[in-house]
């Protein structure tokens, strides 16, 4: 890898991708992967990456294990060679792959991403899949299943077997041959079924010796009578063999002719397994997709070292490239300033590989030509090189190849030297880089470069902050103020004599006493914009809070009206339909009353009293001046219970008791209706007496209990009141003799004359029913005959 690149230690994130992938050939893919300059080309790569880690998230990951690269196999198949077993069992498990990686996109196919071409580069076979898994059981057997040849072939050697065990098995538990025999057992040498005799009884057993045990004790004898039988197994043998290879032959020539769409295939799922293998390190380090560029500008947010540990990583913002193309940090030893570099260095790097990168979103970075890095310590005895003359030999190589597309990162420019001739060389070094138009990134103890910072435009300062008062690093980068040494502070901390530490301060030059303190009010000034900036944005998070608090409060009142505009609807709805109920009787009276053609006045002023009472009724406005809810039933309200319904006055019987919902079934005349509870008012006079109960007796009862009914109204019913109001009016009728009953269900959508006719179909008691005619009801009615 080149020299730069692994001082950034790319080759280290290289092999933490290498470990996420699962085919061999990604691996390899991984471990050799470059840096793109091509900006469009980077940028796509990118895109693959954030899809793949979308997919991920949404659908989860692909599994790719178990895919091997065939090629050399399949070439060969292709040319005409037969491949082993094992070898097209490994053609089989890498098409198995492929076509699970295929049908796991296939669930999302309508999702378009950068990655559609290589899922539609996999071209499953699942024919040549299932007939090499069908044929092939392992890497040593081959299934009954490849051939009916073979199946029968096997079979006929069982059969042989058999034939020659049952020969031999009488022979082992004979009393003739037992005691010539060194086990009473069947074995086999050389693929033929033998006995074990005793060497010196080998003349005893008439057969073929075939072999001899290792002690010389024991001879392996072939008895006469299975010579032919294993004779017939060896020839089945050899045609079974025979059949093997020719299936194999089979297969590998099936192989051989879809060889280029299969190596195809594992070219495409050799990428994908790298793209999810790069998903999945983005999700590790909790990385982001950062905009890219060739203009070499920088703009990292919350960047963080991957290969620092999440607990102890601190982030870190850094620009570059854009308002100065040279950035020269400072600050004390392990402060964080190699880190800051090598974070810039290898997430541009990371970013050029398409990887994601650790940092916050809308982070910036540029892909580079060339990323030219000087970092550590690189002495060499061997080579005579000092720590100056190996980093002077680095820059000299960095010099030369630096040009506008060059990213250049140098550790401690001019250290390991005479102070002043340091500076003076740092600050050509940078002004010669600068001259070729190179982005640089430099770290320093020199205050001459923290002065030339100042004073050049182009160039900025930075430093990694230091808390003195605890002595430690916070790790901080801070671009646009330079860093202190701190070197007397830390020592006086530490606990070096006061005197000695003024003395040092003496001993500093006034003009560098001057700029440490111009340094230090700077950093006072920081330290008390922070804090403003901080309460700012204290206060700003509080009222954004605050206006959230109030915003959710408005949003609670609207649903609160909406809910309260929703209940009213309903209760206008409820009055509408108990008024239509009422209207529709009072159409009914008048239209019996043309019937008889007459009308007494006590029938009109019945009629004005009912509508005057229907108004009231539609009436939502209550003008008693009792609330309703200062009353108190005495008791729970029952069947026959004379009510008086509140809002409009008007005198009813219960015929239901209250539902879930607290409505009661009241009939106020002719009208059957429900009232709420809270609305009814039991009527003292009609309050029904205690009448002692017995265990012994029950009320059972009688025709003359009943009163006669020949109409039954469940308009303004559910159909399953309606149903159980009609059946009780057949009881009360057939108790009282009555033969017909006329039941008044309305025309409206037909669902109660649907639903009464239904149970007048099932009930035993009906003889007949019909709906009416002209005159009494039409289709409004049906006109029941009892039996």
């Amino acid at each position: 890898m080149n020299r730069h690149y692994t001082t950034l230690e790319l080759n280290k994130i290289l092999e933490r991708l290498a470990a996420l992938t699962s085919l061999a050939d990604a691996r390899e893919l991984a471990l050799g992967l470059e840096p793109c300059r091509d900006l469009k080309k980077a940028e796509h790569l990118l895109r693959q990456t954030d899809d793949a880690l979308s997919l991920s998230g949404r659908f989860g990951a692909p599994s790719f294990g178990g895919a091997v690269n065939c090629a050399g196999h399949l070439r060969r198949a292709e040319a005409g060679g037969c491949l082993t077993a094992g070898e097209l069992l490994k053609v089989a498990d890498t098409l198995r792959i492929i076509r699970t990686v295929k049908e796991w996109h296939s669930r999302f196919a309508s999702v378009e991403t950068t990655l559609d071409s290589y899922f539609s580069g996999l071209i499953s076979n699942k024919f040549l899949e299932e007939k090499i898994t069908s044929a092939i059981i392992s890497e040593e057997e081959i299934s009954d299943k490849a051939s009916s040849t073979l199946s029968d072939i096997r079979r006929k050697i069982r059969t042989a077997s058999s034939k020659a065990r049952e020969v031999l098995d009488k022979i082992v538990h004979s009393s003739k041959y037992v005691k010539y025999l060194q086990d009473a057992i069947v074995t086999q040498r050389e693929g033929r079924y033998v006995v074990p005799v005793r060497a010196e009884c080998r003349n005893n057993v008439p057969g073929l010796v075939h072999d001899t045990s290792a002690s010389g004790q024991t001879v392996f004898i072939e008895p006469m009578g299975v010579v032919q039988a294993n004779n017939d197994i060896k020839m089945l043998r050899n045609k079974e063999e025979e059949e093997i290879e020719r299936i194999l032959f089979e297969l590998s020539a099936n192989a051989g002719e879809f060889a280029d769409a299969i190596i195809r295939s594992y070219q495409n799922l050799t990428q994908l397994n790298l793209i999810f293998a790069k998903a999945d390190l983005a999700y590790s380090m909790r990385a982001a997709k950062p905009k890219l560029n060739d203009r070499g500008e920088i703009n990292l947010k919350q960047a963080r070292h991957p290969l620092i540990p999440k607990d102890r990583v601190v982030p870190i913002d850094v620009t570059l490239g854009k308002e100065f193309d040279t950035l020269v940090i400072t600050g004390p030893n392990t402060g964080g300033k190699t880190v800051s570099l090598k974070t810039v260095g290898l997430l541009t790097l990371m970013a050029m590989c398409g990887l994601l990168v650790p940092c916050a979103d809308n982070s910036e970075l540029s892909v580079f030509s060339r990323v030219l890095v000087d970092i550590g310590d690189e002495q060499s005895i061997e080579q005579s090189l000092s720590t100056f003359s190996a980093h002077m030999t680095n820059i000299i190589q960095i010099i030369k190849l630096a040009n506008a597309g060059s990213l250049c990162l140098i550790d401690e420019l001019g250290a390991g030297t005479d102070p002043v001739e340091g500076a003076a060389l740092a600050i050509a070094i940078l002004e010669k880089l600068r001259s070729r138009r190179a982005k640089i990134a430099s770290t320093t103890h020199y205050a001459e470069l923290k002065e030339f910072a100042l004073r050049t435009e182009g160039v900025e300062n930075g430093c990694c902050e230091f808390d003195v008062a605890t002595l430690k690093p916070t790790y901080r980068l801070l671009i646009g103020v330079p860093g202190k040494s701190n070197a007397f502070a830390i020592s006086k901390r530490l606990g070096l004599e006061a005197d000695v530490v003024d003395r040092a301060r003496e001993l500093v030059s006034s003009e560098s006493r001057q700029f440490e303190d111009v340094v230090e009010k700077l950093e006072k000034q920081r330290r008390s914009l922070e804090k403003q900036v901080e309460n700012a944005n204290r206060l700003t998070a509080l009222a954004n809070t605050e206006k959230q608090k109030a915003e959710n409060e408005l949003k609670r009142a609207k649903e609160d009206a909406e809910r309260e505009l929703e209940r009213a609807k309903q209760e206008a709805q409820r009055i509408v339909s108990r008024t239509r109920a009422q209207a529709d009787a009072l159409v009914e009276e008048l239209e019996r009353a043309r019937r008889d053609r007459e009308l007494s006045a006590e029938g009109r002023s019945k009629l004005r009293r009912d509508i005057s009472q229907m108004e009231a009724h539609a009436d939502p406005v209550k003008l008693k001046n009792t609330p309703a809810e200062e009353y108190v039933l005495p008791r729970p309200l029952k069947v026959g219970d004379e009510v008086l319904i509140y809002d409009i006055d008007k005198n009813a019987t219960v015929l239901a008791p209250p539902n879930k919902d607290g409505q009661v079934l009241v009939q106020a005349g002719i009208i059957k209706t429900r009232v709420d509870i809270k609305n009814l008012r039991l009527l003292k006079s009609k309050l029904a007496p205690n009448k002692p109960k017995f265990a012994s007796s029950r009320s059972v009862p009688s025709r003359m209990d009943v009163r006669p009914e020949t109409e039954v109204d469940v308009r303004g019913q559910t159909a399953f009141e309606a149903v159980s109001s009609v059946e009780k009016a057949i009881d009360n009728a057939v108790l009282s003799g009555v033969s017909k009953l006329t039941v008044i269900h309305g025309k409206g959508t037909g669902v109660l004359r649907r639903e009464v006719g239904l149970a007048l179909r099932r009930n035993k008691a009906v003889k007949s029913q019909r709906l009416g005619t002209f005159g009494e009801g039409e289709d409004g009615v049906t006109i029941v005959e009892l039996k």
